[in-house]
This record gives structure tokens, C-alpha cells and sequence, in this order.
């Protein structure tokens, strides 16, 4: 347990990044040393707390302090629960073996990024219409 605590996690997705401290706590998750409750966006807490349920015992003894930085609400809430879910999978190896049964995006980082506008277009694919009459 004690490689748990000793190591910090990253979770990264899109443009957001999160850096996740473990230590010996109440089960408190902090992001930006904020509560968990005070994020305010009911989806992005669902998401957070998806990989704390695979190991519960781990969850109620540990603290779980989080720093994002980049990308909206939800890319950052897909960071950190990526984060919590490496840490999770490194201190219990069964649960590792369930994450990735229930859905393996949980513990592997996500390189897509979105495509750049290309000029003289409205986005990155998009072409003028062309009526040729």
C-alpha cells in the first residue's frame, strides 16, 4: 500500500490534465482543494466517482487530492477519474481486472484531440456549397 501513496497519478484527456496525490484520509475527493460537492455538475461527479466503487475499502480510508488544469468540465472530470482509476488498479489488482471488464476507457489516457479549422472554411471539414447554376 505504501507505493500507492508515494505516487502520483495523471489522468489526462483532451486538453485537461489531472495529477492525483493518494494519502491516509476519510475518503474525501478534492479537486483544486475544492469538494467533490462543491463542482456543482451532477454528471461530472458521477464520472469521478465511477472507479472509487470498484474498491470501496480503499475509498473510505484514503484521500484523494486533485489538481486539473485545461480543458471544460467534463474533459477534467474524465481526467481525474482516470487518475483515481490507476490509482485504484494499483492497489488492488482485482478491481484493476473489473475496471477493465465494465469499461476499459477508465484506465487508459485518451490522445484524441479535435481537429484544427482549415482556412478559408467555417471548421475543420466543412466546404462553401457549390450550386453551379
Amino acid at each position: 500500500m505504501s507505493k500507492v501513496i508515494d505516487t502520483i497519478f495523471v489522468g489526462k484527456r483532451k486538453t485537461a490534465v489531472a495529477r492525483l496525490k493518494v494519502r491516509h484520509g476519510n475518503g474525501e475527493v478534492l479537486i483544486n482543494n475544492m469538494p467533490l460537492e462543491r463542482l456543482g455538475h451532477y454528471i461530472a461527479i458521477k464520472k469521478i466517482l465511477t472507479p472509487l466503487y470498484f474498491d470501496e475499502k480503499f475509498w473510505k480510508t484514503h484521500t484523494f487530492d486533485a489538481k486539473v488544469s485545461g480543458g471544460g468540465v467534463l474533459a477534467a472530470a474524465d481526467a481525474v477519474s482516470i487518475a483515481i482509476a490507476k490509482a485504484v488498479a494499483a492497489h488492488n489488482p482485482k478491481a484493476r481486472e473489473a475496471m477493465l471488464q465494465y469499461d476499459r476507457s477508465l484506465l487508459v489516457d485518451d490522445p484524441r484531440r479535435t481537429e484544427p479549422k482549415k482556412p478559408n472554411r467555417r471548421s475543420a471539414r466543412r466546404f462553401k456549397q457549390k450550386s453551379y447554376r
